[in-house]
C-alpha cells in the first residue's frame, strides 16, 4: 500500500550541497522511522542517517557524514529530508530511503543501521560529485 518516492539527486561538483526527499503516501502508511541507504556500484548498501519520531524526535548518522548531513521530516506534508553539505566524490551513490512501518519500532533503541528493519524502501535517486 504505502509507496515512497525519492527526488533531488542529480550532479555537483565536490563542496556543493543538494537536499533530497522522499514523500510517502498511501492509505496505512505509518512510518515510525525513516532511513536513509546508499549504495556505490560494486558495494554493499550503506546506512546513512535515520530519524525516529515516536514522541520524541531522534537521529542518527554514519560517522563518513556526520557534521555534513541532516535528517528530518515534515510530518504535515509525509516527507522526509536528507540535506547534503560539502559533498564528497565518495558520496556519490544511488540513495534510498527506507520506512519501518513495524510496532516493533516502538520499543527499538538500536539497529537504525540494518537494513533489515525497514519495511518499505523507494526507488532511489541518483547523486554524483565530481571532484
Amino acid at each position: 500500500q504505502a509507496q515512497l518516492v525519492e527526488s533531488g539527486g542529480g550532479l555537483v561538483q565536490a563542496g556543493a550541497s543538494l537536499r533530497l526527499s522522499c514523500a510517502a503516501s498511501g492509505r496505512t502508511f505509518r512510518g515510525y522511522a525513516m532511513g536513509w541507504f546508499r549504495q556505490a556500484p560494486g558495494k554493499e548498501r550503506e546506512f546513512v542517517a535515520a530519524i525516529i519520531w515516536i514522541g520524541i524526535s531522534r537521529t542518527y548518522y554514519a560517522d563518513s557524514v556526520k557534521g555534513r548531513f541532516t535528517i528530518s521530516r515534515d510530518n504535515a506534508k509525509n516527507t522526509v529530508y536528507l540535506q547534503m553539505n560539502s559533498l564528497k566524490p565518495e558520496d556519490t551513490a544511488v540513495y534510498y530511503c527506507a520506512a519501518d512501518t513495524s510496532t516493533t519500532a516502538l520499543t527499538r533503541t538500536t539497529g537504525w543501521d540494518r537494513p533489515t528493519v525497514y519495511d518499505y524502501w523507494g526507488q532511489g535517486t541518483q547523486v554524483t560529485v565530481s571532484s
